[in-house]
C-alpha cells in the first residue's frame, strides 16, 4: 500500500497535517485533497482539537498543482484534456475553502518553497511562520496562467496591491524575510527553531477561546467586502453570540479571579 499523501497526528490538542509527497514537492494530485479534506475533517469532529498547524514534508512546503496529472499529449482535444478549470472547481477551491473555515486557528509551518497554489496555501493559514530558507513564488504567469486557490483574494489583502501585481506578474522569488517584512508571513525563524517555535504558538492558541479564534478570522475576512456599517453590524451580531456562551464568562472570571482560564468553546 502506497503512503498516505497527507499525514495526521494529534499532538495533544494541536492537530498536524503534513502534505507528504516530498519527492514532488508535495504539489497536489487530486488524491492528496481528498487526503486533504479527510484530515481537516478529523480537525472539525474532534474537539478535543484546538489548533492545527499545517505543514510539508522533506525540503518543500508545496510547489502547487502537479502538472503530472494534466493530460497535455498531443492529439485531439489536447485543450480540453488539459483544462485546468475542472481540478480547480473540483479540488483546488473546495480545499482553500475548507482551510480557511475550519474550526480552530491554523498556522502554516513554511519548511521550504511554496510556490503557486501552495503560497496560497500559507497565506491562507491565520498564521504562517518560515524557516529562512523558504520561498513563496507566484509562478502561474511562467504557465500563462492567473494565480489562483483564492491568490488574487488573498494577495493583496495581506501586501498591498502594488507588490500583489508586481509579485503575480513577474513570478519572482519571495525570500522569506522579505515576506515577513511586507506582511505576507507572520514570522521567521531558525530552521532547527521552526518545529519548537510552531508548536508553542499552536499550544498557545490552543489554550485560548477557539471558536472566539475562528469568528475573529471570518469577520476580518468578512470586512474587506463590507461598508463600515455592515461591518460593525456583523460584530455586535457575534459579539453577542459569543457573549452567552461559557467562555465570555469563564475569561471574565478568571480576569477577576487573577488566574488562568479555563476555556472550553461551551
Amino acid at each position: 500500500m502506497s503512503e498516505a499523501t497527507v499525514l495526521y497526528e494529534a499532538r495533544g490538542s494541536v492537530a498536524v497535517v503534513t502534505l507528504n509527497r516530498p519527492q514532488a514537492l508535495n504539489s497536489f494530485t487530486r488524491q492528496m485533497h481528498r487526503d486533504l479534506w479527510a484530515a481537516l475533517a478529523r480537525i472539525d469532529a474532534d474537539k478535543s482539537i484546538r489548533a492545527a498547524v499545517l505543514t510539508g514534508a522533506g525540503r518543500g512546503f508545496c510547489a502547487g498543482a502537479d502538472l503530472a496529472e494534466f493530460d497535455f499529449e498531443p492529439g485531439p482535444d489536447l485543450v480540453k484534456r488539459a483544462d485546468p478549470g475542472p481540478v480547480i472547481d473540483q479540488a483546488f477551491n473546495p480545499s482553500i475553502r475548507k482551510l480557511m473555515e475550519v474550526r480552530v486557528p491554523t498556522i502554516a509551518a513554511v519548511n521550504g518553497v511554496a510556490a503557486g497554489a501552495g503560497a496560497s496555501f500559507a497565506m491562507a493559514c491565520d498564521l504562517a511562520v518560515a524557516a529562512p530558507g523558504a520561498s513563496f513564488i507566484q509562478a502561474f504567469s511562467k504557465i500563462g496562467l492567473v494565480p489562483d486557490c483564492a491568490g488574487t483574494w488573498l494577495l493583496p489583502r495581506l501586501v498591498g496591491r502594488a507588490r500583489a501585481i508586481g509579485l503575480a506578474m513577474t513570478g519572482d522569488k519571495l525570500a522569506a524575510e522579505e515576506a515577513a517584512r511586507i506582511g505576507l508571513i507572520w514570522q521567521v525563524v531558525d530552521d532547527a527553531a521552526l518545529t519548537d517555535t510552531v508548536m508553542a504558538l499552536a499550544n498557545r492558541l490552543a489554550a485560548m477561546p477557539s471558536k472566539a479564534l475562528a469568528e475573529t478570522r471570518r469577520l476580518i475576512d468578512a470586512s474587506m467586502v463590507m461598508d463600515f456599517g455592515d461591518a460593525i453590524g456583523l460584530e455586535a451580531d457575534t459579539q453577542r453570540e459569543l457573549g452567552k456562551a461559557h467562555d465570555f464568562a469563564e475569561g471574565v472570571a478568571a480576569f477577576k479571579a487573577k488566574r488562568a482560564p479555563t476555556f472550553s468553546d461551551r
